[in-house]
C-alpha cells in the first residue's frame, strides 16, 4: 500500500490539493484561485470548467511539485464547497450553465413560494434544513426552469444535476462515475437524512427528475479511480465529504458534544450529536456529519455566510489593507472599535436569523473612526456571529460545549481567536495542521483503504498548536453583544422582496 493520501479541497475561492503522510503531516500542497462571477446583485457563479482545471492544476502541483511518486499514493479524498450546484450532459460531460454558488440569492422568490405552500415544516422534518436559497434544491429547479438545454437533456435522460463533489468525480473518472456522498446530499433540500435516500415528495414538488441525481455513497467508500493519465497511475477515490463535515472529522470531533468552527469564506460551527438527528426550532441545521460502516453520525450546524470574505472585502474592495495580517496589526493598535459595528451580511444572514434580505452594514461611525477601528470591527463581527451560533447550539442540544476547536484561514488571526475565547468564555484550540478540511477528507480516504485502522490512530493525527483562554470582563462581553445585536437588527430586511 502507498504511504500517502492526496486530498482535494475544492473551495469557494480556490482549489487546493494536499498530500499527507501517514503521520498526518502535510508533505506538499498546490493551490489555484479561480474567478468569482457576479452577473447581477445577489447572483454568484463559478465556471465549471475552471473548477476542474484548477483542481487538476493543484493536484499536479502537489504531486509532481512535491516530488511525490504517484504510485505511492494510497487513495484520494475529496472535500468541497457545499450546496454549489452544477448541471451537465451525461454523455459529453459539457456543462449547460455556470455553477450556481451556495452564496447566490437568486432563488429567494422560489423559497417564498415554497413557504406559501406550507412546506417549511415538512422540509425541516425530512431534510433537517430550512427553506433558503443557500441549499441546492431550488438552484436545481432554477436551472431546469431557466436553461433550455437543461430541460432538453432532462427529457432525454442525459442531464446530470449535482454538487461539486459529483462534478469532480465525474471528471476525474472520465465520466464513469456519477456519485455524491451523504453529507453533500444532505445539503440539497431533497434528501431524507433518516432514510438516507432522495425524498420522492420533495423531488416532485421541485420538479427534479430522480434519474438526474447521483447515487448516494458513504463518506468512506471506494467510488472509482482517477484516470491514469491525470497523475501517471490509477488512484482510488475513497473518501468524500462536504467541507464542513470533513473539517469536523479532521478536528477529531468523534465524541458527542465536541464542536469546531471553520473560519473560511463563511463561518461554520458544527457539533457532533452522535446517532441522534437533533431537531432545531430556532435556526440551526440538522445534518449528516458522515456515514461510515453503514452507520450515520449526525451534527447540528450553524452557518454564517460571510467571515473571511469580509477580510477580503477590506483588502480588495475598500483597499484599507494589503494583507489579512495587516488587519490584525491595525486592530491591535486600538483598545476597542470606538463604537463602530460591522455586520457582514453581504449575501444575507444565515443562522440564527435566516434573513435573505439582510445586507451588510457599517454603523456607529463618527469622525473619530479610523481604518484601525473599522478593521477591528470587521474582525470582531466574525467572532460575534460565531457567538450567536455556539450559544444557540448549546440551547438547542442541551449540551455544554467545553471547548471550541478552530480552523480555516482566519483562525490564523491571534486577535480574532483571543476575542472569540473572550466572547464565548471558553477555551479556543487551534491545531498544528490548519488544513483540517483537507485532513478530514484524507482521514476518511485513508481509513477506507486501511492506512489508518482504528479511531486511536486517527485521533493521534490531531496535535494542538495554540490554546486561547478567556480573560475578558463579563460587562465588556455583554456590551459588545448588545451592540452587535442592535446592529444586526438594523441591517435586517434591507432589500425588498421581489413582487
Amino acid at each position: 500500500m502507498g504511504k500517502y493520501i492526496l486530498s482535494i479541497d475544492q473551495g469557494t475561492t480556490s482549489s487546493r490539493a494536499v498530500v499527507f503522510g501517514a503521520d498526518g503531516a502535510i508533505v506538499s500542497m498546490g493551490q489555484q484561485e479561480f474567478t468569482q462571477i457576479y452577473p447581477q446583485p445577489g447572483y454568484v457563479e463559478h465556471d465549471p470548467k475552471e473548477i476542474i482545471d484548477t483542481v487538476l492544476s493543484a493536484m499536479r502541483q502537489a504531486v509532481h511539485g512535491g516530488s511525490v511518486p504517484p504510485e505511492e499514493i494510497a487513495a484520494i479524498g475529496i472535500t468541497n464547497q457545499r450546496e454549489t450546484t452544477l448541471a451537465w450532459d451525461r454523455e459529453t460531460g459539457e456543462p449547460v450553465c455556470n455553477a450556481i454558488v451556495w452564496q447566490c440569492r437568486r432563488t429567494a422568490p422560489l423559497c417564498e413560494e415554497l413557504r406559501a405552500q406550507g412546506l417549511e415544516q415538512q422540509i425541516r422534518d425530512t431534510t433537517g434544513l430550512l427553506i433558503d436559497p443557500y441549499f441546492s434544491g431550488t438552484k436545481m429547479k432554477w436551472i431546469l426552469d431557466h436553461v433550455p438545454a437543461a430541460r432538453e437533456l432532462a427529457k432525454n435522460g442525459r442531464l446530470c444535476l449535482g454538487t461539486v463533489d459529483a462534478w469532480l468525480i465525474f471528471n476525474l473518472t472520465g465520466g464513469r462515475t456519477f456519485v455524491t456522498d451523504v453529507t453533500n446530499a444532505s445539503r440539497t433540500m431533497l434528501f431524507d437524512i433518516r432514510k438516507l435516500d432522495w425524498d420522492e415528495t420533495l423531488l416532485r414538488v421541485l420538479g427534479i427528475p430522480r434519474e438526474a441525481l447521483p447515487r448516494v455513497a458513504a463518506s468512506g467508500e471506494v467510488v472509482g479511480s482517477c484516470l491514469p493519465e491525470l497523475l501517471g497511475t490509477e488512484i482510488p477515490i475513497a473518501g468524500i465529504a462536504g467541507d464542513q463535515h470533513a473539517a469536523l472529522f479532521g478536528q477529531c470531533c468523534f465524541e458527542t458534544g465536541m464542536a469546531k468552527n471553520t473560519y473560511g469564506t463563511g463561518c461554520f460551527v458544527l457539533m457532533n450529536t452522535g446517532s441522534q438527528a437533533v431537531p432545531s426550532q430556532n435556526g440551526l441545521i440538522t445534518t449528516v456529519a458522515w456515514m461510515l460502516d453503514g452507520q450515520p453520525t449526525y451534527a447540528l450546524e450553524g452557518s454564517a455566510f460571510n467571515a473571511g470574505s469580509a477580510i477580503q472585502w477590506l483588502r480588495d474592495e475598500l483597499e484599507l489593507i494589503r494583507t489579512p495580517q495587516e488587519a490584525d496589526a491595525l486592530a491591535e493598535t486600538v483598545p476597542d472599535t470606538a463604537g463602530v459595528s460591522f455586520v457582514p451580511a453581504f449575501t444575507g444572514l444565515g443562522a440564527p436569523y435566516w434573513d435573505m434580505y439582510a445586507r451588510g452594514g457599517l454603523l456607529g461611525l463618527t469622525r473619530g473612526a479610523t481604518r484601525a477601528h473599522i478593521c477591528r470591527a470587521v474582525l470582531e463581527s466574525i467572532a460575534l456571529e460565531s457567538w450567536d451560533l455556539v450559544h444557540l447550539m448549546e440551547q438547542e442540544s442541551g449540551m455544554a460545549i467545553s471547548q471550541l476547536r478552530v480552523d480555516g484561514g482566519a483562525s490564523r488571526s491571534r486577535f480574532l481567536m483571543q476575542y472569540q475565547a473572550d466572547l464565548l468564555d471558553k477555551a479556543v484550540l487551534r491545531p498544528q495542521v490548519l488544513e483540517t478540511t483537507a485532513l478530514g477528507a484524507a482521514m476518511l480516504a485513508g481509513r477506507t483503504v486501511g492506512l489508518w485502522k482504528d479511531p486511536e490512530q486517527l485521533t493521534a493525527l490531531w496535535r494542538p498548536d495554540a490554546q486561547f483562554q478567556p480573560h475578558a470582563a463579563p460587562d465588556r462581553r455583554a456590551e459588545d453583544l448588545a451592540r452587535w445585536h442592535r446592529a444586526v437588527e438594523r441591517c435586517g430586511g434591507w432589500v425588498q422582496p421581489e413582487a
